[in-house]
């Protein structure tokens, strides 16, 4: 659904009790690789442009027979290439090609909703403190009262002329891991790097640092470099953990947020390039269960809770680890049903995405599938996208993972050889 993996899926703003884009708390972090105002990016083959174009048009219009004829659409579409290099699509053609882009994602399971997404058309938004506005109205608009709804927000894109802006976090939402003394951490460890940086940069965590922190959104445009905004209180909604049967299991103080949107990977829909279009659906409880709580270079709560448990963890044929990270995702499903936040389990899911495969191969569609991103990561085995083969090959539109924005949410600064 979320692709937590680190894939990794038109409300108003500025609207009565919630900050709108001119009201966002904001502060410029101190840049490393400032962009270079002069600078204009590696031009894209305007041959290649035209050829993806060409490709998307013909996709668009096959499958939206009222939008009659291509002939002259494409016409204009070639003529604006030839003179800027790029061109603008259509609102109708963004919101086909970001639900296409899902469609077509090998790594997401939850692609039988792909119809349902909501596209937020924000492409003359470029500026930094605008950008998080939308960000902030995006996670208030899809959490929904809890009914999370699928949707996307698409910000300016890339042209020859002008880099597009970035946002640095993998999710809108991240939890901030603060490294201790002893060598261990406090919070997400993933994200270790990511929260020292950002601290040298200017934020400043709260008094009393915990393992749930919300880390600043950091957005990067080629005019203000790196700025760090504040989300404010009412976009991260939270569910605490308690479990159905076990009573001590609400005294670890887990939580999680309720909407995963992962907001740094590139749209790309005939060619144009959307490095800022922040994307979710909701997620599938062993995102949450089985990887942010039990990989043990995450939050690793396996071994306290068999502990608490009862379990022998001395013998490893006693399958503790199983048992304990079965009930930690429990725990995760109860909690998520309690409060009325949409949420998924694997077995559901897994037999829903045989359902979106056999739709698409009766629509004459190929439907590209990850092998190691569907199979969940808990009882594969016993799950049916386990027991069969898919097809790898890359269909546009698409998100496509971006080496350079993979190493700003981690470490919190672009790589050492690339300037903005």
């Amino acid at each position: 659904m979320s692709a937590e993996r680190s894939w990794g899926k038109a409300p108003r703003t500025g609207r009565r009790g919630s900050p709108g884009p001119g009201r966002i708390r904001a502060r410029a972090a101190h840049p490393i690789s400032r962009p270079d105002p002069g600078r204009s990016p590696e031009r894209t083959d305007t041959e290649a442009v035209r050829a993806a174009a060409r490709e998307f048009l013909e996709l668009f219009h096959t499958e939206n027979p009222k939008a009659g004829w291509m002939g002259p659409r494409l016409a204009a579409v070639m003529r604006e290439i030839d003179l800027t290099g790029t061109y603008w699509h259509t609102p109708e053609e963004l919101a086909f090609g970001a639900r296409v882009a899902w469609r077509n994602n090998a790594r997401c399971i939850g692609r039988l909703y792909w119809r349902s997404l909501q596209v937020r058309d924000l492409r003359t938004v470029s500026d930094a403190r605008g950008v998080a506005g939308h960000c902030f109205d995006h996670l208030r608009a899809a959490h929904n009262g809890g009914k999370i709804r699928p949707m996307i927000s698409v910000f300016a894109p890339e042209t020859p002329s002008r880099p597009a802006p970035r946002i640095w976090n993998e999710q809108l939402i991240r939890y901030a891991g603060y490294e201790q003394p002893d060598g261990r951490v406090l919070g997400d460890p993933r994200y270790r790097s990511f929260t020292s940086e950002l601290i040298r940069r200017g934020w400043r965590q709260p008094d009393r640092t915990g393992a749930f922190d919300v880390l600043p959104l950091v957005v990067e445009t080629v005019d203000e470099g790196p700025r760090m905004f504040e989300l404010p209180a009412d976009t991260v909604q939270e569910v605490p953990l308690a479990h159905p049967e076990l009573e001590w299991f609400a005294d670890l103080g887990l939580r999680w947020h309720a909407v995963p949107v992962i907001s740094n990977n590139r749209l790309d829909i005939g060619g144009i390039s959307y490095p800022a279009a922040p994307f979710n659906g909701w997620y599938m409880g062993t995102e949450i269960g089985a990887r942010n709580f039990g990989d043990t270079d995450r939050y690793a709560m396996v071994p306290e809770v068999a502990e608490r448990m009862g379990l022998d963890t001395t013998d490893e044929t006693s399958l503790w680890r199983d048992r304990a990270l079965v009930e930690i995702n429990r725990a995760v499903l109860h909690s998520f049903n309690r409060n009325g936040v949409t949420i998924t389990d694997h077995h559901t899911e897994s037999r829903r995405f045989l359902i979106h495969l056999e739709r698409e191969e009766r629509a004459g569609r190929g439907c590209p599938a990850d092998w190691t991103w569907i199979v969940p990561p808990m009882s594969g085995s016993q799950t049916p996208v386990f027991h069969r083969y898919y097809n790898l090959e890359t269909q546009v539109p698409n998100f496509f993972n971006d080496p350079e924005a993979t190493h700003r949410s981690l470490y919190g600064a672009p790589p050492a050889f690339h300037r903005f």
